[in-house]
């Protein structure tokens, strides 16, 4: 695995932003994500300020938080889709990225999407299928994407971004636009995925479940720092009625000030 500073060219003036060489990938304690001190400024308000953060490869971090409070934005900046204005960043090089949307070319068949701004060779037509198989989708890899349900073109974003094989996968928002129960099999496939790549993953989501059920890390972020930042000791696989999943989501409601609801008795 390597690790690169990330960022973008931007016009002048320079910003503050020192980037250092990253530590040894083959390291004891290798690392896929290494922020300090990072700040993103937009019209004068500091969306992050000062964020710190490790994360080691293997390890599946959530980020939860209001809208507006830098979630997108730090995902962004992991992604080198933005940069920072203060603080270093170290980024996997390795890394893939799956959206909202699925973001799949209508005018390509899936595998050509699974490929989608790498070589056409026979060997990468090979790893495109067998992405797809990991998916669920062995049998559409000649389809085109219009024939897919919602669930199945996450699918091949999710099979596009493990083609890759990325040391770390960044998720944002990968299942909101899915209905209930494709949800939750697309919980269960990423978790399965998780566990056999073992890449870093940061996951941005608004559901509190999701981000219990899914995570070794949950991190609160508000008015652009962390607020909250907590190691899940829950045996896997998660059940929500759980005792202890229970607490764990009144502490994550509390920490997002959402207050829990009171039964009304007559």
């Amino acid at each position: 695995m390597s690790l690169h500073s990330s960022s973008l060219h931007h016009p002048a003036p320079v910003r503050a932003t020192s980037y250092i060489p990253a530590p040894d990938p083959f390291a004891d304690n290798p690392v896929a994500v290494h922020l300090a001190g990072v700040r993103r400024v937009f019209n004068g308000r500091a969306v992050l300020d000062g964020i710190d953060l490790d994360v080691r490869r293997g390890e599946f971090i959530s980020l939860l938080g209001p809208s507006g409070t830098g979630k997108t934005t730090l995902l962004r900046i992991l992604a080198g889709l933005d940069g920072a204005d203060g603080g270093r960043v170290q980024v996997a090089a390795a890394r893939s990225v799956v959206f909202q949307e699925p973001r799949l070319v209508p005018a390509k068949r899936v595998w050509q999407n699974v490929l989608l701004g790498a070589p056409q060779t026979a060997a990468t037509r090979t790893a495109a299928a067998r992405a797809l198989e990991e998916v669920g989708l062995g049998r559409h890899t000649d389809a085109w994407p219009r024939t897919l349900s919602g669930g199945e073109a996450q699918r091949v974003a999710l099979a596009r971004a493990l083609a890759r094989e990325p040391h770390l996968l960044l998720l944002d928002e990968p299942f909101a636009a899915l209905d209930a129960l494709t949800r939750i099999r697309m919980h269960d496939l990423v978790a399965q995925l998780w566990r056999r790549h073992l890449p870093a993953v940061v996951l941005v989501t608004h559901d509190v479940d999701e981000a219990i059920l899914l995570s070794d890390r949950v991190i609160v972020l508000a008015g652009g720092k962390v607020r909250f930042d907590a190691r899940l000791d829950l045996a896997r696989p998660r059940q929500r009625g759980d005792d202890a999943f229970v607490a764990l989501r009144a502490r994550l409601l509390a920490e997002l000030g959402v207050a829990p609801s009171i039964p009304h008795h007559a």
